[in-house]
């Protein structure tokens, strides 16, 4: 493969040019959805820099508190751009390069503002995965200066996908990101995006960008992509481009976890201590992770500017009140019946669950959320169905 300085051979004695650099997924989880930068190849000055908008640290101050309320701050700065893409390449992310046509003028205002955006007091933004990111930063400085061209060509243009659909297509062989991404999403991740939102992903940029067209100063068009060219291919398995199902996993999980617990009822209703002990350990971690989820689907709905997380019909699935039943079932492991408030808890909690289920056909209950369904409803039931068995066992035996 080529190197960025093979590829720009010429720019050191040429007039500035402009390169979109996108570069392919790679393995930790924020680097699933690929990146990109614009690359000003300097008369005089070799490769030139490249400005990359997807700088963010974890020592930064108030990062985490950031991250919890939706207000994370990234940055833009600028690097050589043979040094980044190295970098990517030992990395073993593939990384592409497309010389754009721009005239003089046209990167001459791109370049002063992109030096502009780089200083200090400009170069900090704030960062929202789908709407303002790395790719959609690239994306508005190249649309400013062609004019808005680009948001013509790409806009009210279908595409057949989601915000969700792209999360889950990218997301899949994590397992825990995997399903925290379809338990916070919300319905509003389900609406379909044109091709200018779905540039949100550099891969879709870097193929929209190809079907625009700039004026060749005659009067005709010429391709916005004057060559492109692929500078190092990842060893690794390309980007997925379709999303299995996996509900049927979920599926099995969540019904298995409510056979254990009705079967466990089962024994421990004909008097084995230990079976009791276990119904409550198990009923109360469900209990507890479903309870801590529910509390942060709420605080994001109340207290952050997660936009993308509320409204969310998850809520139904997994709730608050869950804690509540977490702690009204711990005492089941020393007494033979279960408190009457953990029985209409667990009822109450696998009512709403299945109404959840039941009203998905309403056209207002539109959210994607068949895999969390298919986890959480049989957990909570099974739940609510092992809590009655002991409730009405052990009234029986007292009754006898």
């Amino acid at each position: 493969m080529a190197t960025a300085q093979e590829f720009d051979r010429s720019a050191a004695d040429a007039e500035p040019s402009v390169y979109l650099i996108t570069v392919g997924p790679g393995e930790r989880v924020w680097e699933r959805f690929g990146h990109n930068a614009l690359w000003i190849s300097e008369q005089g000055r070799g490769v030139g820099l490249a400005y990359n908008w997807g700088m963010f640290s974890f020592d930064q101050p108030g990062f985490l508190p950031r991250l919890v309320r939706g207000r994370m701050l990234y940055w833009m700065a600028s690097f050589q751009a043979e040094r980044m893409i190295a970098a990517y390449r030992a990395d073993d992310r593939s990384v592409w390069v497309q010389e754009l046509a721009l005239t003089p003028e046209q990167t001459l205002e791109l370049q002063e503002a992109l030096r502009i955006n780089a200083f200090p007091e400009n170069a900090y933004y704030r960062y929202d995965y789908y709407r303002d990111n790395c790719s959609t930063r690239v994306r508005d400085a190249l649309d400013r200066v062609l004019g808005g061209r680009l948001r013509a060509r790409l806009t009210g243009v279908p595409t057949g996908s989601t915000y969700r659909w792209h999360t889950r297509r990218l997301l899949q062989g994590m397992p825990l990101m995997y399903t925290g991404s379809q338990l916070v999403l919300s319905q509003r991740a389900d609406r379909p995006i044109d091709r200018w939102e779905e540039a949100f992903l550099p891969v879709q940029l870097m193929e929209g960008v190809r079907e625009v067209g700039v004026p060749d100063g005659a009067g005709g068009e010429v391709p916005l992509v004057r060559s492109e060219r692929q500078l190092y291919r990842a060893a690794h398995v390309p980007e997925p481009q379709s999303v299995p199902s996996y509900l049927p996993r979920y599926l099995a999980i969540g019904s298995a976890l409510a056979l254990l617990l009705f079967g466990l009822a089962r024994v421990a209703s004909a008097g084995a201590g230990w079976a009791r002990a276990a119904v409550a350990l198990l009923a109360g971690s469900w209990s507890l992770v479903a309870g801590a989820a529910g509390t942060v689907l709420a605080g994001a709905w109340l207290f952050t500017d997660h936009v993308f997380w509320y409204p969310n019909e998850n809520l139904l699935q997994m709730s608050p009140l869950s804690l509540a039943l977490a702690l009204s079932v711990a005492p089941l492991v020393l007494r033979s019946r279960p408190l009457r408030p953990a029985v209409i808890l667990a009822l109450a909690i696998a009512g709403v669950s299945l109404a959840g289920f039941l009203l998905q056909p309403l056209p207002w209950l539109d959210q994607r959320n068949g895999e969390i369904l298919a986890l959480t409803l049989p957990a909570n039931l099974g739940v609510a169905g092992a809590l009655m068995l002991l409730w009405r066992a052990e009234g029986a035996r007292r009754r006898g």
